[in-house]
């Protein structure tokens, strides 16, 4: 190869390297590392394109109950495998119709394009099965809350995580255990 045309090549390889490193660093950041769902801010940018572009779309905001019971008797490595089983149920029930995050702690966060289409029953049970772990069946439970976007005056994410977060704070004072819809 001509040594010129080598010397033009270099810099830009080393432009193309770094530009590959900062892309996945991007992405990484928008990726919660323990279970992958996208982060806040991932989750968001998902989240509002989903809504602009599906008027039925609802939110959902999950919350594990009992999480610190089971990480102070079982240990933290327990309670990272529930997060991840969690973050898969999620994930699964999400399928192509929406998308899952992590906004941290127990909390999960999901948008679907059409809650009537979804079957919300069939999350509540995923996310109450037992957690296998260590030889043993750990017990999971988790509060649902939803809102649906047509039933807010200005359909916009904020106030529908709002109201997703008092309707799963409704559940968890009524029985800490199941999902809600908000009202």
């Amino acid at each position: 190869m001509d040594p010129q045309i080598a010397a033009a090549l270099v810099p830009l390889l080393g432009w193309a390297v770094h530009g590959s490193v900062l892309a996945h660093r991007l992405a990484s950041a928008r990726r919660d590392p323990l279970t992958g769902l996208h982060t806040r801010a991932g989750w968001t940018a998902r989240a509002e394109h989903c809504i602009r572009r599906h008027p039925a779309a609802a939110v959902l905001l999950v919350d594990l109950d009992h999480f610190k019971a089971l990480n102070d008797t079982h240990g933290h490595a327990a309670g990272d495998a529930a997060l991840i089983a969690t973050a898969d149920r999620l994930r699964a029930w999400c399928g192509r119709n929406g998308t899952a995050g992590r906004l941290g702690g127990d909390e999960f966060v999901a948008v679907v394009q059409d809650l009537a289409a979804a079957d919300l029953g069939a999350l509540t049970a995923a996310l109450h099965q037992p957690l296998p772990y260590a030889g043993r069946s750990l017990p999971l439970a988790a509060s649902v809350g939803t809102c649906r976007l047509a039933e807010l005056p200005v359909p916009v994410l904020t106030d529908a995580l709002a109201a997703a977060d008092a309707a799963m704070y409704a559940v968890k004072g009524r029985s800490r255990r199941g999902s809600r819809l908000s009202r």
